[in-house]
């Protein structure tokens, strides 16, 4: 499958690892009135094709990671925020909602990198990753209700598992922006970096990661979000499938050997 065409992103590989940057800095790489979404979906659906990629790390460029929603458009009631309330409801599920399934759909690892600020949506976007690495300088909220608004792309289901019920209760209907230590107190953040070290560091936990066997990395993937929503009965029973399809990889006794002899696997994926 050929690397997509992206309008307001762009995309690097670097080995098994693909960088993809939100580049609407103009917009504070706001998610509507762009084609970020359109973007997200289609990279990707290129990443899950592309079986030389083991992990995808998600940036943005500029002083944001993403400003959510674009408030002018709210406030002049065009594009997904334009029509009866019917038509907005449509615009949502055909929209914004469109990104959450496909990263909810992402076969790899997803590394938020959030450079600045993610509020409303772009911090859903950064919740709805694997793993999420910050900036010193960079801030959150799920700032729906100053709006008058609520979490229209997931985020009440994403921010409860990453903080427990109470907690994302508090921070959803106060609103407030919490900087970078506070998010890793809260266990938002799984690291809090210098600014000039995000990139750096996000792309050394990309190819730790990356650096294992490529097929055990999607099927762990899948199982730890098989894991969220099914009964332990249900996970142990696709344990042992995935369990029994990986001990017949040539990876998996490629990691064997190589355990064994001390020394880096070499894995082809097989």
């Amino acid at each position: 499958m050929n690397r997509p065409e992206l309008i307001d992103a762009t995309l690097e590989v670097e080995g098994r690892v693909a960088i993809m940057t939100l580049n609407r800095d103009d917009l504070r790489n706001a998610l509507t009135g762009t084609a970020l979404v359109n973007d997200i979906v289609n990279a990707t659906a290129w990443v899950n094709a592309c079986e030389e990629l083991s992990v995808l790390i998600l940036t943005g460029a500029g002083s944001a990671f993403s400003a959510g929603g674009n408030i002018k458009d709210m406030q002049s009631r065009q594009g997904i925020f334009a029509g009866s309330a019917l038509e907005v409801e449509t615009s949502y599920r055909q929209g914004v909602q469109r990104m959450t399934v496909a990263m909810d759909k992402t076969e790899v690892p997803v590394i938020a990198a959030v450079n600045g600020a993610a509020v409303g949506a772009g911090f859903d976007l950064a919740c709805m990753c694997d793993l999420r690495l910050a900036s010193s300088s960079a801030v959150v909220g799920e700032a729906f209700i100053t709006l008058g608004l609520i979490p229209g792309d997931g985020g009440a289901w994403y921010l409860q598992r990453l903080v427990g019920y109470q907690r994302a209760a508090e921070l959803t209907l106060s609103g407030r922006l919490v900087k970078a230590e506070e998010a890793l107190a809260l266990g938002i953040f799984l690291e809090v970096v210098a600014p000039d070290q995000l990139i750096s560091r996000s792309l050394e936990v990309a190819h730790q990661i990356a650096s294992r066997p490529p097929q055990a990395i999607r099927l762990t993937k899948r199982l730890l979000r098989l894991a969220r929503s099914h009964d332990l009965n249900s996970v142990l029973q696709q344990s042992a499938a995935f369990q029994g399809m990986l001990h017949q990889t040539d990876d998996h006794l490629e990691a064997v050997n190589a355990f064994l002899e001390k020394r880096a696997g070499r894995f082809s994926g097989r």
